[in-house]
């Protein structure tokens, strides 16, 4: 029986992702019919992603605000690298110093935790859009038909870049579009990763923990950018009053 003395409380983990992925540059694509046709996937009736531009410092100033009226807290998934049209793998406190710094006093002030979002967020090389076709597929970066050692490799990169600037443990991966492997897991363990944390169901793998959304309140950057920041506070009001607010590595 459940105690009238404890009420149940919503413990839920906000979750933003795609931050300093080039993604949001070059992942061009159309779900409708013919709309992959050349330029059609850039018209905004037609286009389902990209392009849009990189959250602003403001925004992020705005956004901790928003942070503490509600006494909330933010996961911020961070891709460690841009992946530029050449396949030049630019590290995101070089590419976006100011932001970088700016998240950094957000995650010392308590109210951020650092994911980590891969180290490209796609399969370099076959990132740029194409003709007549969505190239959704290839801004998925954990495919199980790429080498072992590319998981290894790129979980250890972008450990390395973002542990190495934000002085703290990263242990909560969030693998773009959903897509992870066995050969993920390996690597994201033998990276100091404890949870995966994404579209999937709750589950221990292993010493990994796999955690699905079901208390995961997770979107992008990209709602940002195109609603403004009001979408945040929106959708904060919207939720119970009785909403405990947790990072995604508390879950």
């Amino acid at each position: 029986m459940i105690s009238q003395d404890k009420p149940l409380v919503n413990r839920l983990a906000l979750r933003i992702d795609d931050i300093g992925a080039s993604t949001k540059r070059y992942e061009v694509y159309s779900k409708r019919l013919f709309g992959n046709f050349l330029y059609l996937k850039y018209l905004q009736s037609f286009r389902a992603w990209g392009p849009y531009r990189e959250m602003t410092v403001e925004e992020w100033g705005e956004v901790f605000g928003i942070l503490e009226q509600f006494n909330a807290k933010l996961t911020v998934g961070i891709t460690a690298t841009w992946v530029d049209r050449n396949g030049e793998l630019i590290p995101f406190p070089k590419k976006f110093p100011q932001r970088a710094e700016t998240l950094k006093e957000g995650l010392e002030s308590g109210l951020l935790e650092i994911a980590n979002h891969g180290l490209t967020h796609c399969v370099v090389g076959r990132h740029l859009p194409r003709l007549f076709s969505s190239n959704r597929k290839y801004h998925r970066e954990f495919w199980d038909w790429l080498p072992r050692k590319v998981h290894s490799d790129h979980l250890e990169h972008s450990q390395n870049i973002l542990q190495d600037y934000f002085e703290t443990g990263i242990t909560t991966l969030i693998p773009p579009g959903n897509v992870f492997c066995k050969h993920t897991i390996d690597a994201a363990e033998a990276n100091g990763i404890k949870r995966i944390n994404c579209l999937a169901k709750n589950s221990p793998v292993s010493q990994m923990r796999i955690i699905g959304n079901e208390s995961v309140i997770d979107f992008h950057d990209r709602e940002i950018v195109l609603e403004g920041v009001e979408w945040l506070k929106r959708k904060l009001e919207s939720l119970p009053e009785d909403t405990e607010f947790v990072f995604v590595k508390e879950l």
